[in-house]
This record gives C-alpha cells, structure tokens and sequence, in this order.
C-alpha cells in the first residue's frame, strides 16, 4: 500500500475533484466520519457546510485541508467494508479518529484505491500539527496495515508512480477519459524513452 498526503490549499475545490468523479460513474463516497448524517444521506452542500464550518473555527491557519490517498496493488481485491476499516485504521493512526472525514472510492486507474478528505482544525478551533507526518505516523501506520489486512508491501513491489498508472489505452473522444489517457501515456514514454535534441531533429 502506498500513502501520499497533500494539504490543499482549498476545501472546495478538494472536494468538488471527488465530487466530480462521482457525477461521472467513476467514484463513489463510501463512507463518513463525524457527520451529522450518515453518508448515504449526505449531498454536496452537507458535505461542504460540515467541513467548512470546523474550517472556519481557525482564521489563523493556511492550510486548514488534508487530502490523502491509498494505493493498492493491482491483484489485490478489496470490498468497500475493507477499505472503511483501512481508510478508518489509517486516519486512527494519523491521530484524526475524531475528526470529520469522507472516503471516496475511485474507480478510474489500473489499481484499487481510495481517497480520504479531512479538515485539519479540530473541534476547538487549533489545527492538527502535520509536520514531519509522513515519516512519523504515516509511515508506521501504513506498515501496520500492510500486516493487518495481508496486503502487498510497498517495499517489495517497489511500487511508485509508473507502478500506479492506469493501463496504456487508446484515446477514444467520449468513450475514455481523454485527459487521463494522454496523461497516462506521456507519463509511460517519457519514463522510457530517449529523444535527440531539437537541434538535432530539425538537422535530419
């Protein structure tokens, strides 16, 4: 399993990137932590008020947004019941257990993975300190979880961001996503293959 964390700058716009993707089929919000609504309930605007409104309580801070994802391996097959209880026992372990949260399934690459957006602020207005997170509680809870749910170790596959991508299509206009696709393909070819200066092509 491989973790990367970001803090946007923007909680809506965080939002409305997994939002999209659940207007277009290709993701699905699969679970809520510290709503006031279960998550078959919530709509677009629960969601943003709820999370906004803890924003709101710290005028002081930047980045008040947690935005993290959790990358499987491609053979792996996991149920939405298991993904809650790792995207849960991974929040846990970044010390977020009380705060609100949503995970979103997503189901537009070639391996499984979710996405898990949080407020920083807690619920008296001081915000989560994410320095150093990464290696201090990230990195630990992550093997944890590895050993508990018997998933692939990051370390032995060895997986990165060209084990990630989704696989090499063809760009079909309206039947793929055209973006992704492109973006998928540069990503393969820049990765493996060497060019001739410009120079040098315009010589030939």
């Amino acid at each position: 399993m491989v973790a990367r964390i970001t803090t946007p700058a923007s909680m809506q716009e965080t939002l409305n990137y997994n939002e999209h993707k659940v207007k277009r089929g290709v993701a699905a919000c699969i679970a809520e932590n510290h709503f006031p609504l279960p998550v078959n309930q919530l709509n677009f605007y629960h969601k943003l008020d709820w999370l906004q409104e803890r924003n709101d309580l710290n005028n002081r801070a930047s980045t008040k947004t947690l935005h993290v994802s959790l990358n499987f391996d491609p053979s792996e097959t996991l149920s939405n019941n298991t993904l809650i209880e790792i995207a849960n026992d991974y929040m846990q372990g970044l010390g977020f257990a009380d705060q609100p949260y949503l995970v979103y399934r997503h189901n537009d690459a070639g391996h499984p993975h979710i996405h898990i957006l949080a407020t920083l602020i807690r619920e008296d207005g001081s915000r989560i300190n994410t320095h150093n997170i990464a290696r201090e509680r990230s990195e630990p809870t992550r093997k944890a979880i590895e050993e508990k749910f018997r998933l692939v170790r990051a370390e032995d596959k060895k997986l990165g961001t060209e084990n990630l991508t989704a696989p090499l299509l063809k760009a079909v206009y309206g039947k793929t996503d055209t973006k992704r696709t492109i973006s998928n393909v540069l990503k393969q070819v820049l990765a493996k293959y060497n060019y001739t200066s410009l120079l040098s092509s315009m010589q030939c």
